[in-house]
């Protein structure tokens, strides 16, 4: 057998959930750890640049507010790709992502609107301002809270996974918009300075911690999520085995 056809058959076995339940419990401690030597290292170079001229100490706000707001557009990414997964592929595990997603999603995005108010009271002289990324970011938060109860709602899991699959591909329309909202109209947020063809804008001494933080929390997502959906995994075959359990019960009072 090739090498690309061996990766490929490796890759395809993580369909299997108890070959994912394996690799999960053989990964997590690794990623939980290096997911806490990161942030130690962040929050210590955090800590210990000096404040800007013109902000001040609350600059110290964008090294967790900045990675909330990336996560909080990548974790929807994430949806994105395991609702192509349910719909095309049909893979086994891709409506488990999206659902273990969604509750992550929501944490950072909250996350990113609170310290983002924080930031914002000081410099902009309110907590909250109808601009083009506050309201988009707004209704992505608002996207998540309804995936998470339209999932709880549904009690056939399967009709669910399509319905949630659908909405999270149509939702997907909004993360351009909350990426590209500083360029197409006039908002209160800065154009981005890390991410650009001709290079970060922002001063060395803040982008180091930055991009430490950002791996950090981008770590911290894959950790929690790979736990959330073997959580999910669990719990759906708890719920199988219930099903069954009921159904037995239910021949033999009826035998009796």
């Amino acid at each position: 057998m090739s090498e690309p056809s061996l990766a490929i058959r490796k890759f395809s076995d993580l369909a299997n959930p108890t070959r994912f339940l394996a690799l999960v419990a053989t990964i997590w401690p690794w990623l939980a750890g290096l997911t806490l030597c990161l942030f130690a290292a962040g929050l210590y170079l955090s800590f210990t640049t000096t404040g800007d001229y013109q902000q001040g100490e609350t600059v110290r706000i964008m090294y967790v507010h900045v990675p909330a707001a990336w996560l909080s557009m990548m974790c929807y990414s994430v949806m994105a790709l395991s609702a192509l997964g349910t719909l095309v592929w049909r893979h086994p595990l891709a409506d488990v992502s999206a659902k273990a997603a969604a509750p992550i999603g929501a944490c950072f995005t909250l996350v990113a609107l609170i310290t983002g108010s924080l930031w914002g009271k000081p410099m902009w002289g309110t907590w909250w301002v109808w601009d083009a990324r506050l309201t988009s970011v707004f209704v992505l938060f608002l996207m998540y809270l309804g995936l998470i109860a339209l999932g709880r709602a549904m009690d056939d899991p399967t009709r669910a996974a399509k319905v949630s699959a659908v909405l999270i591909l149509v939702g997907f329309v909004n993360i351009p918009i909350i990426k590209f909202s500083v360029e197409w109209w006039n908002t209160l947020h800065q154009p981005a300075s890390v991410i650009r063809m001709d290079g970060p804008t922002i001063d060395p001494e803040f982008l180091w911690p930055l991009i430490v933080m950002a791996v950090a929390f981008t770590l911290l997502f894959f950790t929690l999520h790979i736990l959330a959906m073997r959580n999910e995994i669990l719990r759906r075959r708890i719920a199988v085995l219930r099903r069954h359990a009921a159904r037995a019960a239910g021949r033999t009072g009826g035998a009796a």
